[in-house]
């Protein structure tokens, strides 16, 4: 078995199939941080006790031996009795951990990022950005307060901003500015001292036709400076500046680069815009969009005078630009899904835990589908927010705690985790108590997404779905209005409600229009694909154009967790539920369905043997929307082969949905009554005599 280990965060070890090894207490991980940082050289046992304890009682030896062997067990089980350890090993007085040159993050990083530095700015931003990735939260998180670690994490942090840096470089050189912005802002933001990351942020504001911007960054610049440490911005920034002022030419796009803003879309001089604000009144009112972009500069230029780069307020406040950034869809969402962890990075950096609480807690985005878009990023803010619940002092606001526990139940949806219903449901029990009606549509929203611990819970959606629309519309919170609405849609479809789910879609494109929330017409339009597919005879080929439509909106969304395999996953369950000849490439993208599709596949293939072998692979369906149709897939492939085991678990699971059109939870697709299934699977057992 191949070990790796995590420090860009927490310290973790994974096995080679990347699942989590068990590694016991803190004192545990200790010792392998520890060897970790000694990097494969041998630590002598007195060492590590003296790192362990600030004061080691008399057995700390004995007690350091203890863990190394119980270290030992977990990182090579499959070691026979008495045999020589390969990887954590016993040498001269002490131990030393022998990872391969790639197998611990921290050491892959420090190559990735010295290596960059020789590549050409396209494959150099590739490599970046790759290893920017592989962070999950401050370096060694777990022992920010280890002398023996104060200098790896702040020499491992100063190489992290290196690195982003170095990305911004990139992206400027490749003729990228205007994506380069939003990163520097923050950047500078968490670290205003950086005089090269200033410098940068002006350049790419300049670049992206943005000279006012620019100009206003190096003031501000100027100002922290001066007024927090006492000393004149250095000669780079100030050349920077005159450079712009002069429009000097080598400032421009690099060769081979190519800006993503038109001609004539560069801002004009300052001394022009102060000019063109002097006439303003002789000229006849904006237009309703330009007063609108004319009102955000200006405030936006307002916070920045007002609010300091490193002033804790900006972190709170850009994660309420976050929040209005997701509900955008396409690349708005995916940047928020992106600078939302940097955030709580940012803010469990300074050590303030009801400020990293509050910056968890505010990003109350609805969420209506229950397969993350990016499970590694969702398991990074539950840890966040799980450390931030412990730090929280014993007077912090209930609330406070409410909305962590909600993150969790939300970022934990379609795990078999017990923590995320745990998590869930005490949130609802304190915000039940308190009088916040956006703290509550917050919690049941996670409500929500743990309500897929077994099947038939439609109708218990159905109830959290009207609480949130009555909530929702009394107190004016718009988006749980639509996902209210979203909510009844997927849990009157499956209790073939077509009527009022129909009534349910149009009220949230209503709201959607009248609010700008794109992605909700995402969801009605595979709806109304939906709806064709169960309640008209319309002919295959219309049925197929329909579900075509709707997934042509899903490209670019920005929900990959939703998108990857559900078309042909759509087609598949509609030419099952009418008997038709199975039509897929040997190349489609099941995404993460393949493994309850596999045996299907195989059976219209004619290789009984290889389905019957997928059969028995099959997993439980995961704990989301379309668990029902994943057992109604594996039920079917388990009647045509005759495999009663799996025949009576896939009864058991889906019995109390026997009243529900099996995959209609979604909203998106069917494989028509789940009580069809489970007649088949009786009239199969019963033959076999059960």
């Amino acid at each position: 078995m191949r070990v790796t280990f995590g420090v860009l965060g927490p310290v973790v070890a994974w096995d080679d199939a990347g699942d989590m090894i068990g590694l016991k207490g803190p004192r545990h991980r200790a010792v392998l941080a520890r060897l970790i940082l000694a990097r494969r050289r041998v630590v002598p046992v007195t060492r590590l006790a003296d790192d362990l304890w600030e004061d080691p009682p008399p057995g700390a030896v004995g007690a350091v031996r203890t863990f190394v062997a119980a270290l030992r067990r977990a990182l090579e089980p499959d070691r026979p009795p008495r045999a020589a350890p390969r990887l954590l090993v016993t040498e001269g007085p002490g131990y030393a951990l022998r990872a391969e040159a790639d197998a611990v993050d921290s050491w892959r990083f420090e190559r990735a990022v010295t290596a960059a530095a020789t590549l050409p700015p396209e494959e150099a931003l590739a490599r970046l950005e790759e290893a920017l990735g592989w962070w999950r939260g401050p370096a060694y998180t777990d022992f920010a307060d280890q002398d023996w670690l104060r200098a790896e994490r702040s020499r491992l942090a100063e190489l992290r901003l290196h690195a982003l840096e170095r990305q911004a470089e990139a992206r400027l050189a490749l003729g990228l500015a205007a994506e380069a912005v939003p990163d520097l802002d923050a950047h500078v933001a968490e670290h205003p001292w950086r005089e090269g990351a200033w410098a940068l942020l002006a350049l790419a504001l300049y670049r992206a036709g943005r000279q006012g911007d620019a100009l206003a960054v190096l003031r501000r610049a100027r100002t922290l400076l001066v007024e927090h440490l006492g000393v004149d911005p250095g000669p780079d920034l100030r050349r920077l500046e005159t450079d712009i002022l002069r429009q000097a030419p080598h400032l421009h796009t690099p060769a081979g680069g190519a800006e993503r803003v038109r001609p004539g879309e560069a801002a004009p001089p300052a001394e022009a815009v102060e000019r063109v604000r002097t006439r303003a009144a002789a000229f006849p009112p904006p237009e309703p969009a330009e007063a609108a972009e004319r009102v955000w500069t200006q405030v936006a230029a307002a916070y920045d005078l007002a609010v300091p780069s490193g002033a804790r307020a900006r972190l709170e406040s850009t994660v309420g630009l976050m929040r209005s950034l997701a509900v955008t869809g396409g690349s708005g969402l995916e940047a928020a899904r992106r600078h939302r962890v940097a955030a709580i990075a940012a803010a469990e950096e300074l050590g303030d835990a009801e400020l990293t609480a509050r910056v968890i807690g505010l990003y109350d985005v609805p969420a209506i589908w229950t397969r993350s878009d990016d499970p590694e990023q969702a398991a990074q803010v539950v840890a966040a927010a799980e450390r931030t619940l412990a730090a929280l002092p014993p007077g912090a606001p209930a609330a406070t705690r409410a909305r962590l526990l909600a993150t969790i139940g939300l970022e934990s949806r379609g795990t078999h985790s017990p923590r995320g219903p745990e998590a869930a449901r005490e949130a609802e029990q304190i915000a039940r108590h308190l009088d916040d009606p956006a703290l509550l549509a917050f919690v049941l929203n996670a409500v929500f997404m743990q309500t897929f611990h077994r099947a038939g819970l439609a109708p218990e959606r159905d109830r959290i779905g009207a609480e949130l629309l009555t909530l929702s519309a009394r107190h004016g919170l718009v988006t749980y209005e639509v996902l209210g609405h979203l909510i009844r849609l997927q849990a009157r479809s499956a209790l073939a409600d077509f009527s009022r789910a129909d009534e349910h879609a149009r009220a949230a494109e209503r709201l959607s229009a009248r609010h700008e929330l794109p992605l909700v017409n995402v969801f009605t339009q595979w709806y109304r694909a939906l709806r064709l597919d169960a309640t008209r005879p319309a002919s295959t080929g219309e049925i197929e154009t329909a579900y075509g439509a709707a997934a042509a909106l899903l490209d670019g969304a920005g929900m990959p967790g939703l998108e990857r395999g559900l078309l042909p996953l759509a087609l598949l369950c509609h030419r099952l539920r009418r008997d038709l000849p199975i039509r897929a490439g040997e190349d489609t993208d099941w995404g993460p369905y393949e493994p309850w599709v596999r045996p299907l596949l195989l059976l219209a293939l004619g290789r009984r043997d290889k389905a019957t072998t997928a059969l028995r692979q099959v997993p439980e369906p995961p704990r989301d929307l379309l668990m029902e149709a994943l057992w109604c897939l594996t039920a079917r492939a388990a009647v045509a082969l005759g495999d009663r085991e799996t025949m009576r678990r896939a009864r058991t699971a889906l019995t109390p949905a026997a009243a529900e059109l099996a995959g209609a939870a979604t909203g998106l697709l069917t494989l028509g009554p789940v009580s069809h299934h489970l007649d088949a699977l009786n009239a199969e057992l019963g033959r076999r005599g059960r």
